[in-house]
């Protein structure tokens, strides 16, 4: 359905993973996770300023809708001239959020499918390639792309029974910082305690545990950053709804995270820290510094009043 997205994008991360990230597939997702996000920032950068100027104007707009509470039709005409006069859209601040969707979760399905799009293989090779892997902690049959690479990199001489179908070229380098990207970290539990405890196991634990842990301190600083409702009933619910989210997203996130190959989890915590670094950015130079720039101007004009 998203072919048409994620197609190109699988073709720029075997760019990367060929060339700047030196064939290792953790550093292309990295390299290909900021890239692919720094293209959205002006998207980004957008849906900011509308939170924030809804933010300013929201004590306003509360006051247009508690005057006229018990005249619902008047309300709407007068809210809906409230946004004329001040150039704003109600969907302002979803727009560029529901453009990114698409790409976001072509993302995915790039990361999680590499033997498609990146290395081109039809899904009718792919079936095939993935009942060549005996039952066991390598065959997950949602993660057919994953589970071959992780295979065959393990077991290079069963390349010869392919036909030709994989080849070593096409086999991409899991390995990043000792951890087996291809490896899921739940299936740790299901190995024989001597096996548990070898070295190379324990890393694939960080992966779930750090894609919770930045989700919640990606989550926490975007709603510190962002403007607060208001002490009324309905800014009340959606506080609560916000504190709710905050606990359990980063929750779901390290369960998905603990339960799907690492390589996802990767991709995850790159996009949980590039999202921290650019609400600071976005913060520091798009929100705060326009607000600055109107206190001093507002400022020098309450000045100049007052000499008069």
């Amino acid at each position: 359905m998203l072919d048409f997205i994620a197609i190109p994008l699988g073709h720029i991360l075997k760019f990367i993973y060929d060339t700047i990230a030196f064939e290792n597939y953790g550093s292309a997702i990295i390299l290909f996770t900021v890239a692919v996000k720094s293209l959205l920032l002006p998207l980004a950068m957008k849906q900011s300023h509308s939170a924030a100027r809804m933010g300013e104007l929201r004590p306003r707009l509360q006051e247009i809708q508690k005057k006229y509470q018990d005249e619902p039709e008047k309300m709407n005409r007068e809210v809906m001239e409230f946004y004329r006069e001040n150039k704003l859209s109600p969907a302002g601040g979803c727009l560029p959020l529901l453009l990114q969707m698409p790409i976001l979760f072509s993302l995915y399905y790039v990361i999680s499918q590499p033997l498609k799009y990146m290395a081109g293989k039809s899904a009718a090779a792919i079936s095939q390639l993935y009942q060549m892997i005996p039952q066991g902690p390598d065959r997950i049959s949602n993660m057919q792309d994953l589970s071959i690479l992780s295979y065959f990199s393990s077991h290079a001489e069963a390349l010869k029974q392919t036909g030709g179908l994989l080849k070593q070229e096409d086999l991409l380098n899991m390995n990043f910082f000792g951890i087996n990207l291809g490896a899921i970290p739940a299936h740790v539990f299901t190995t024989p305690f001597n096996a548990f405890i070898q070295i190379h196991n324990l890393p694939l634990l960080a992966i779930p545990a750090l894609s919770a842990l930045t989700a919640y301190l990606s989550m926490k600083y975007s709603m510190k950053a962002s403007p607060q409702p208001s002490q009324e009933e309905s800014g009340q619910m959606q506080s609560l709804m916000q504190k709710n989210m905050a606990l359990t997203s980063p929750i779901m996130s390290g369960v998905i995270a603990f339960t799907v190959p690492a390589g996802l989890g990767l991709y995850w915590i790159a996009g949980n820290i590039f999202q921290m670094i650019q609400q600071l950015f976005l913060d520091r130079f798009v929100i705060k510094q326009p607000q600055n720039s109107k206190a001093k101007r507002l400022s020098v004009e309450e000045g100049k009043n007052s000499t008069e």
